[in-house]
């Protein structure tokens, strides 16, 4: 499911998917294959989402 679809509240937190990103990272040495490229993208929305979520829940 596409983290925009996801309910409020549903996703990691955007420590959790950071964390995640920079693991993707240093698996691909730095440089991203097409598959590693389009995880990424999806986790950069992932975390969008999360700080959006955490800004909401601060205010």
């Amino acid at each position: 499911m596409s983290p925009d679809f996801l309910p409020p509240g549903s996703v990691r937190s955007a420590a959790e998917v950071n964390e995640q990103i920079r693991a993707l990272w240093l698996r691909a040495g730095g440089t991203l294959s097409a598959q590693e490229r389009a995880e990424y993208e999806l986790l950069v929305v992932e975390w969008a989402q999360a700080i959006r979520e955490e800004v909401i829940e601060a205010a």
